[in-house]
């Protein structure tokens, strides 16, 4: 009998901490404290995040979008579809900051929080495009697109597929069901994916689509 895989929760993050782990300069580490602020401060207003989670964002929400990263070192532009508070978006585009031709385009249906989004942007000189509309309406071309906790796989690769099919890369945080989500959406789609492990989740995936195409 194969003993229990037991889980090992992440460390819990402070600013220091992400910085540590992360390489992110100081430039990028006052500007993600600073959306950290903004998030909590709309939040009260606003549904952006759940309320318990602004305690552990460095981990949460900072580390858990930035860690996207490393699968597309050299990808400049990125779609994030379902933006809502603008995770990953917003820190993905903190990161890519100074890098020439780098844009990230948040893709959000809710024009309230398209309004938080606006007001984080100009506050933090982001390299980023609102779009105020379905992600399904665009056709973006982009180096990558990406979501969290926007919809389940087969729904996801609907909204996803003009940019898919645009030759962009699928990067999509996804948590524990992600291979019953993956199965489902394998009935709708052809594609092939990876699965990456998170470093801001023990029980969270990264799920890395390529080679995708309607099930005729």
């Amino acid at each position: 009998m194969q003993p229990e895989a037991v889980l090992v929760e992440p460390p819990v993050l402070d600013a220091a901490g992400y910085q540590a782990m992360t390489g992110a300069s100081d430039a990028q580490l006052a500007d993600l404290a600073r959306y950290q602020t903004l998030l909590a401060e709309w939040n009260e207003v606003m549904n952006l995040v759940g309320p318990l989670t602004i305690a552990t964002y460095w981990t949460r929400h900072a580390l858990d979008s930035a860690q996207l990263l490393a699968f597309a070192p050299d990808a400049l532009t990125w779609a994030d579809l379902g933006a809502g508070a603008g995770l990953p978006g917003v820190v993905l585009a903190v990161l890519l900051k100074g890098r020439a031709g780098a844009r990230v385009h948040l893709v959000e249906s809710m024009t309230k929080r398209c309004r938080f989004l606006e007001v984080v942007a100009k506050d933090l000189d982001l390299p980023v495009q609102i779009h105020n509309a379905r992600a399904e309406d665009l056709s973006l071309k982009v180096d990558v697109v990406t979501a969290r906790a926007c919809a389940p796989m087969t729904k996801l690769l609907g909204f996803a597929e003009p940019y898919l099919r645009r030759g962009a890369t699928g990067l999509f945080l996804k948590g524990q069901d992600v291979a019953t989500e993956l199965s489902e959406a394998q009935k709708a789609w052809n594609f092939e994916s990876d699965l990456h492990p998170s470093q801001s989740d023990p029980r969270g995936r990264i799920v890395q689509v390529k080679r995708f195409s309607r099930v005729r």
